[in-house]
């Protein structure tokens, strides 16, 4: 799993813990369709975090894969970090799927 950090000034420190906590938690979200955590899928590309603000880029593992199961996933994912103190603001990027732009939009409103 490539999990990056997008470190400000101020906050460096506190900034790696709060993606060290999400590491962790997404470790508990799993794929409802083949029941295994996205983490041992490799689905994680990217985890930012700056000042408490968190972006967490992924993709699934077809293109096509359902909607349903994309739209859940990425709720999962929001939950889970929005979950680990010192988090102020999480954003889900789907990448590399059909339905991309729609479910991101869903899930970030």
């Amino acid at each position: 799993m490539d999990i990056g950090l997008c470190e400000s000034h101020t906050g460096m420190g506190e900034d790696q813990r709060i993606v060290d906590a999400i590491r962790q938690k997404l470790t508990t979200v799993v794929d409802p369709e083949i029941g295994v955590p996205i983490t041992e899928m490799n689905l994680i590309d990217e985890v930012k975090v700056e000042g408490g603000d968190v972006m967490v880029t992924f993709h699934l593992t077809m293109p096509f894969c359902p909607p349903v199961f994309a739209l859940q996933i990425s709720k999962d994912i929001k939950e889970k970090a929005k979950s680990i103190e010192g988090v102020r603001s999480v954003r889900v990027n789907l990448i590399k799927h059909v339905n991309a732009d729609e479910i991101n939009k869903e899930v970030n409103q």
